[in-house]
């Protein structure tokens, strides 16, 4: 019965955006697949010929062996992207691309088959709903110029979710998973395609007691339906229904908690996430001419987010104490106390967008070029209510905070590619983003501490032009060389831009110029590999004060001027193509080197230190990943994969002893191994995979935020069947 209301509003909304179109994400549109939503390029062109751009794509048989229990664990294998974890099975990915800050991924432009996932695209991006690892078919992520065609955050880049699409002939597949902690997995498709008509259809269901310190129950449904309307005419429809029920806290070790290696305690047993979340999606694809197409998408989206979350103090005279300490109550600040109530920070959004994408390919004087046209509108909103409960289990309480966040955007984009030889291209393009928000205070907490029912509004408004530049050089058929520049943008969030008291801060968007430089190749498809020079021009980056990045929960602080630059390198040797040997199958190699700095004279903390040249916050200086493939006789398979981290500081201060409650201080370098054994009986039609995670059981810190310190998972060992019929 809980479903009911929600499922009610939620196909009535796709009655009110159903023509609504929204562009595919599309890294090489001149490459198409059947289905209009995206294209996966490598299927035909492994060089990535046309992208003047850095570029990396996962396809359905290498996440297969990796055996991923998170996303976490691909996004680690890929140049350039630095992943936090926060709860150990990725369920809210911390993503930071190029030395940007990872806190919920909100640098970066999260999509699911071309469409945003975020909770507001604009005025909140944080990733608190992160699409399943487990019912993808590929992972895209672009980092040019190539991205300015996608918005509204064009700094860190661009990371694509496919999903797998309705099957020519009858497919049923089916998942079973167990291990550490009480993790049980189960998965459920099915597709087929009834002459014009394709579905797939799938189910996936998670539950652990304990990993780590969090307990979990997940329900992921999602549906597609393809419509071959005639010979110029395609469309597809996508419904997800996604239920998240997580034992996640933000509270985390003091400093002496881990120094007396009490890793693992589960500090506040009665801090619960919910996350619920329905979408629909509708995709219409049509050949005007064999030359000329318009694709149209249509999206609408609901997240609701309620989290009880127990209070607590460092001061031990503080009221309302259960008596429940944990740490060193000999140390200032050393120790953490239970309080005996609970504060619920309960907040929806609802997004829906409509885009329209134009593509028209044409020759001049033999050269092809193509034209990318593209429009969208959105709207979105944020509600928010906080709630104080009299107790940790409590499930309502007093309203002390309510509010509600609207925003309207309008973007369009236009970019050529001209072919100026038969080796020689260049990309260029320009896009516009118009948004408009609203901040509206309905309840309002006095310096005295009194709630009073109050109406505070103001809005703002934010206009940017994006321009990007790309060259893309054919050295031969086996090697391109890329060089790039485009200007990053990132809106600020609505609630810096606008005070709880309807001060107006005026804020500009965060914008960079990007610069790349590299080369790709592939020779005799055994030899494989990018490199990439990087550079990130900040004149100014606003740092959201959140609760989630360690904050007070309110206002902003500008960072100003800021600076990036590094080296991307990935290399894979595919030893069986190449040498014909008969056990080691390949090697793959990723490896960034990221310096990240302020650039300008900035005074902080209570002695005024000037922060110039200081590396920022959580983004260490290299990262490495080394992957090794062995095939075994009877089908059988071995993926060990080592992730290597190097030390990161936690303040703009660079600060390297600890706090007393873990919140500061260096985080130490850390090196973390994998391994899958992977077991195919054809005649069976199914394949057993074991996979053990944090194989030497490692103990190491990978965040001191946003309340104290978190650990890497321990060894986690993870069993599974599937089979395709």
């Amino acid at each position: 019965m809980r479903l009911s209301l929600p499922l009610v509003c939620f196909f009535w909304a796709i009655k009110l955006v159903a023509v609504f179109p929204q562009t595919q994400f599309n890294i090489d549109s001149t490459q198409q697949q059947e289905i209009p939503e995206v294209t996966v390029v490598s299927k035909k062109d492994r060089l990535f010929s046309g992208v003047p751009g850095s570029v990396f794509l996962l396809n359905a048989a290498q996440l297969t062996r990796i055996a991923p229990l998170t996303g976490n664990e691909v996004f680690k294998k890929i140049p350039g992207v630095h992943v936090v974890d926060e709860e150990g099975l990725g369920l809210r990915a911390n993503i930071g691309i190029r030395g940007l800050d990872p806190d919920r991924s909100s640098s970066v432009l999260i999509l699911e088959d071309g469409i945003p996932v975020q909770l507001n695209p604009y005025g909140e991006p944080e990733l608190y709903y992160t699409p399943s690892i487990d019912r993808m078919s590929a992972i895209e992520i672009l980092k040019g110029s190539g991205q300015i065609m996608f918005g509204p955050r064009t700094i860190g880049g661009v990371i694509n979710y496919i999903t797998a699409d309705p099957p020519q002939q009858p497919e049923t597949n089916v998942t079973l998973r167990g291990g550490s902690g009480g993790f049980l997995g189960t998965q459920l498709g099915y597709g087929n395609t009834y002459g014009n008509i394709g579905i797939r259809l799938q189910y996936d269901h998670k539950r652990a007691d304990k990993i780590g310190v969090t307990g979990i129950e997940t329900h992921d449904f999602n549906a597609k339906l393809r419509l071959i309307l005639g010979a110029k005419s395609s469309l597809m429809l996508k419904m997800q229904w996604y239920d998240e029920w997580t034992n996640a806290t933000y509270l985390g070790l003091n400093q002496s908690m881990y120094d007396q290696k009490d890793y693992y305690p589960n500090m506040a047993p009665d801090d619960q996430l919910n996350v619920r979340r329905y979408a629909l999606s509708t995709t219409h694809k049509y050949l005007i001419h064999k030359r000329l197409k318009l694709i149209t998408t249509g999206y609408t989206y609901t997240t609701d987010r309620n989290w009880r979350r127990q209070t607590f103090s460092v001061n031990p005279s503080a009221p309302l104490l259960t008596g429940v300490v944990w740490g060193d109550s000999s140390i200032a600040n050393g120790a953490v106390y239970m309080q005996s109530q609970s504060l619920h920070r309960n907040r929806s959004f609802r997004v829906a967008g409509v885009e329209s994408h134009l593509v028209w390919t044409y020759n001049i004087q033999k050269m092809a070029n193509q034209l990318d046209v593209g429009v969208r509108f959105l709207r979105e909103g944020a509600m928010e209510q906080e709630l104080l409960g009299s107790s940790p289990q409590a499930i309502a309480g007093v309203l002390v905070r309510n509010e509600k966040r609207p925003g309207s955007a309008m973007s369009g984009y236009v970019q050529n590619k001209f072919g100026l030889t038969d080796r020689l291209a260049v990309t260029a393009g320009i896009r516009l983003e118009d948004y408009h928000f609203e901040r509206g205070v309905y309840l309002y907490k006095t310096v005295s501490n009194v709630y009073r029912d109050t109406i505070i509004a103001a809005s703002s408004h934010i206009r940017a032009l994006i321009p990007g530049l790309g060259l893309v050089f054919q050295g031969g058929k086996n090697v391109v060389f890329f060089l790039g520049v485009h200007k990053g943008i990132a809106p600020p969030a609505i609630k810096n831009s606008v005070s709880a008291t309807g001060e107006v801060f005026a804020l500009d968007t965060q914008d960079s110029w990007n610069y790349e430089l590299g080369t790709r190749f592939n020779y005799q498809k055994g030899m494989a590999g990018e490199f990439t020079l990087f550079y990130l021009d900040f004149g100014k980056q606003v740092i959201a004060i959140s609760e989630s990045s360690g904050g007070t929960g309110s206002g902003f602080s500008n960072a100003g001027a800021t600076r990036h630059a590094g080296l991307e390198t990935s290399f894979k040797v595919d030893f069986g193509t190449l040498f014909e040997w008969k056990y080691l199958d390949y090697l793959q190699s990723s490896a960034t080197f990221s310096r990240a700095t302020y650039a300008s004279d900035r005074f902080v903390g209570p002695k005024k230190t000037n922060v110039r040249e200081n590396l920022l916050p959580y983004a260490p200086l290299w990262m490495v990943t080394q992957t090794m493939g062995f095939t075994l006789p009877a089908h059988v398979e071995i993926q060990l994969s080592g992730n290597y981290v190097a030390p990161q500081f936690t303040d703009e201060l660079n600060t390297q002893l600890p706090s007393a409650d873990g919140r500061s201080g260096l985080i130490e370098a850390y090196f973390a191994a994998d391994a899958v054994v992977r077991w195919g009986i054809p005649a069976w039609k199914s394949i057993f995979t074991a996979s053990v995670k944090n194989l030497t059981d490692a103990r190491y810190i990978v965040s001191r935020r946003p309340q104290g310190i978190k650990m890497g998972i321990p060894r986690t060992l993870i069993f599974g069947i599937t089979s395709v019929f």
